[in-house]
């Protein structure tokens, strides 16, 4: 089953939210979302990926059509991976219907259209 669009979240040490939509916006993301949350992982998870677990996280979402979200994803990966600083993961979800959200394609000036348009 194909979905038009997929909510990718991902999950990343504070302060590094705008690292995730950098790279996420280099391969066509508009926006996302940030939600403030607290990890909860064990001392035991810590010692089998090898890595401290900081209990504060930033929880990205990042909705996004379909054929964008292989790209994106990777990008994350090298951007704010577990071997990184951001310790972050990152998933997609399917999302099966999208509304409010506008069609962004810039006139000949560069500016977005006026009005709104369902994606």
């Amino acid at each position: 089953m194909t979905f038009s669009h997929e909510c990718i979240v991902c999950i990343v040490n504070t302060g590094f939210s705008d690292a995730v939509m950098d790279a996420a916006r280099e391969f066509g993301a508009r926006g996302g979302t940030v939600i403030h949350g607290r990890g909860t992982a064990s001392r035991e998870a810590e010692r089998f990926f090898g890595i401290s677990i900081q209990p504060d996280k930033e929880l990205v979402l990042i909705l996004v059509p379909h054929d964008l979200t292989d790209k994106i994803l990777h990008a994350l990966y090298r951007a704010v991976g577990l071997k990184t600083p951001g310790q972050g993961i990152a998933f997609s979800l399917p999302v099966d219907q999208v509304v409010g959200l506008s069609v962004f394609s810039p006139d000949a000036s560069g500016e977005a259209p006026a009005g709104n348009g369902d994606a």
